[in-house]
């Protein structure tokens, strides 16, 4: 039986059904989920968010309700926590300066023998491709009740490994693996000074915001003097063009005039526009005053020598900093944080300030950040430099989201209109961020049939000193329907090269996007277009294996095991990023499925009739070679929840996980542009 085109040639001896799976609706779904509930563009509920992060009462057009339906508008996350709270002060081995008045207890033996028993992590060797999977050892001998540690002997913490500490004491959901029982009968938590003096340099998350720095953000007195006086001259000149225009209004010069005079129009009767001057935060006396550095130069700012280097796209949801490191292992050398808004980085959002923290194993690494002016985009490129100073090897601006809500505000793709004003942002971020290189993500165009990006590209670089540019295949109209446009980007990257040429400029690096699932892709797809690499974002989401695949030059067909053995490593990464607590536990538990949300969707290469496997391929339904690999081919979150229970223990009764999509099947990737 003839299968329709676009369908996965599996082999007919793993075929359960010739049906193919529906394809998903992904650009309804796309932007859907936020982390941040109520100041993020992309909300959940029907209600649309201003730049300001302030809640507008919407309701959806015909077309919009059409746009809404292939996802699940109404997921909500809540904390998981547990049923008796200790203290955190308490919990560390600290005394709580609140005393009674805390409103958690401080009660350790009660907290003890309320919490949930300690959480056993299967070691590699206890991993298995049969049901079920993973091995939990024998059980302690019996023991009598007076005896037994209120904790698991056989438990192991990954943050205690990774850190020589656990920061969540008592807490920790992994207590066994950093706690001991002392003479007098009492747990204690213990610290291997060695390995927490060897972690602070090698494993200790960079770019940690602290409070006083964002109290200072949220109060507007986190100085950033470059970036006023750089607006002040931008209003300088804006008031000039008013003003050299006005005059050319009111003195209007009438040739047949007796005796050669001028008569004027009336000033009453020309509109002057009242523009109010930028604001500014107050600054403290003149002897604490901040005032701008000498600027770089041109040729003083750090060069990116990118060519040849693996990068990996920034994600939304997915692409988080346990996701990075999972990459960062199998082999991408450039990674970028999710998409923040500037105004929120303004407004000192403790989410937003998340996304520029870093892992040391992340060797360049960049945050990326969207905004429509420069009012908002400098200052924030400012602030951010001197937070994360020494730790940030360049900021992205991101001209190529497509979402509406937020091209709607300006920002993202919709800046591939507004040339003039992004040259100006680009220049200011530059100033704002002295040595630290500004890049710039766009796509082809807004309106399918009108490219623009090869008369934009080549001005990025020589007038105003992009360092790096990315272009995603696509406009922003088609989102992801069609296949990316390689001979288009070929196209731009020829117009930057040959203007860099005339003008004698230091070439910088171009990186294209789109459609890249292999190493025969992606090494093809560089020598047809040119360019120094390629910006993988679906395809790692599916496979993070990818980074391998390219570095090496091969296809890898990897067993069901060693995909179990990474989603083991997601689980201790996540847990060491958003905690070994209860709530750190069920938070890594839903960022967990969310990866798995996409990597389900892979079809090994040994079940494939022709290789390599292709991106936009919708397989029938089919069996694994193994009952492991059958699972991870599941499409239902609930098998999902379940593989994360292997490594993180039984959900909560309540808890479940709702899919992205309303359709579990093939479709496109979450990169925003």
């Amino acid at each position: 039986m003839a299968l329709p085109l676009g369908t996965a040639p599996i082999k007919p001896e793993f075929l359960l059904s010739n049906q193919v799976s529906a394809l998903p609706d992904d650009d309804a779904a796309e932007g859907s989920t936020s982390h941040i509930a109520n100041t993020r563009p992309t909300r959940d509920d029907g209600e649309e968010a201003s730049e300001g992060g302030g809640r507008q009462k919407k309701k959806w057009s015909k077309e919009e309700r059409k746009n809404k339906r292939g996802a699940n508008k109404g997921r909500r996350w809540q904390k998981v926590r547990d049923d008796v709270e200790l203290c955190w002060r308490v919990a560390s081995g600290k005394i709580c300066e609140f005393g009674d008045q805390c409103r958690n207890t401080h009660d350790v033996v009660a907290y003890l023998a309320a919490k949930p028993k300690d959480i056993i992590i299967p070691d590699v060797s206890a991993l298995s491709e049969v049901s079920p999977f993973v091995s939990r050892g024998t059980e302690d001998e019996e023991m009598n009740e007076g005896e037994r540690p209120p904790f698991d002997t056989k438990a192991r913490c990954p943050v205690f490994d990774e850190a020589g500490e656990c920061r969540h004491g008592m807490r920790c959901r992994f207590l066994g693996g950093h706690a001991r029982v002392d003479e007098n009968g009492q747990t204690v938590l213990i610290v291997d000074e060695e390995k927490k003096a060897i972690a602070a340099t090698t494993q200790t998350e960079l770019n940690t915001v602290d409070a006083e720095a964002l109290k200072q953000i949220r109060t507007k007195k986190f100085p950033h003097p470059t970036a006023n006086a750089y607006l002040k001259e931008l209003q300088a000149a804006t008031e000039a063009e008013q003003k050299k225009s006005q005059e050319k209004k009111v003195a209007v010069v009438v040739p047949e005039q007796e005796q050669g005079q001028e008569t004027s129009i009336p000033e009453a009767s020309v509109s002057v526009i009242d523009v109010p001057p930028p604001q500014t935060e107050p600054l403290p006396d003149d002897s604490q005053k901040d005032t701008p550095d000498v600027p770089l130069r041109p040729s003083e700012k750090k060069r990116l020598h990118w060519k040849g280097k693996t990068y990996l796209a920034p994600l939304t949801t997915v692409g988080n900093l346990p996701f990075r490191r999972i990459c960062v292992d199998y082999g991408a050398d450039i990674t970028c944080g999710e998409m923040g808004l500037a105004n929120s980085f303004l407004q000192g959002s403790k989410e937003e300030w998340s996304l520029v923290r870093r892992h040391p194993s992340e060797s360049i690494f960049g945050v990326q950040i969207a905004g429509s002016k420069p009012q908002l985009l400098v200052p924030a490129a400012e602030i951010i430099g001197k937070v994360c100073s020494g730790n940030l090897d360049f900021v992205d601006i991101n001209c190529g989201c497509p979402i509406d809500l937020v091209y709607k505000t300006g920002s993202g793709s919709a800046l591939l209109d507004a040339a003039n004003k992004l040259g100006k942002i680009i220049v200011g971020m530059n100033k704002a961020l002295g040595d630290v290189p500004v890049t710039v993500k766009l796509r082809t165009g807004v309106k399918d049939g009108k490219n623009t990006a090869h008369k934009l590209m080549p001005r990025l670089n020589a007038e105003w000193g992009a360092a790096a540019l990315t272009l995603h295949g696509r406009t922003r109209q088609q989102r992801y329907s069609k296949l990316a446009d390689w001979d288009y980007i070929k196209t731009c990257v020829d117009a930057v090269r040959e203007r860099e040429e005339d003008e004698n400029l230091a070439p910088v690096p171009i990186f294209g996007g789109g459609d890249c699932y292999s190493s025969q892709d992606y090494w093809e797809k560089v020598e047809q277009s040119g360019v120094d690499g390629i910006m993988v974002a679906r395809g790692a989401l599916i496979k993070p294996w990818i980074f391998t695949e390219i570095k090496e030059h091969r296809e890898w067909d990897i067993s069901a095991r060693e995909r179990l053995e990474e989603i083991r490593k997601y689980a201790e990464y996540g847990l060491n990023h958003f905690g070994s607590d209860t709530a750190g536990v069920n938070t890594t538990r839903r960022y967990l499925c969310e990866a798995l949300s996409f990597q389900y969707r892979y079809v090994p290469l040994g079940l494939l009739e022709v290789l390599p496997g292709r991106m936009n391929d919708r397989p029938p339904a089919f069996r694994g070679r193994n009952e492991l690999e059958t699972l991870l081919a599941s499409g239902d979150s609930r098998d999902w929840v379940k593989i994360s229970e292997m490594f993180l223990g039984p959900a909560p009764d309540l808890w479940s996980f709702t899919p992205k999509h309303k359709s579990n099947a093939y479709g496109n990737e979450d990169s925003q542009g």
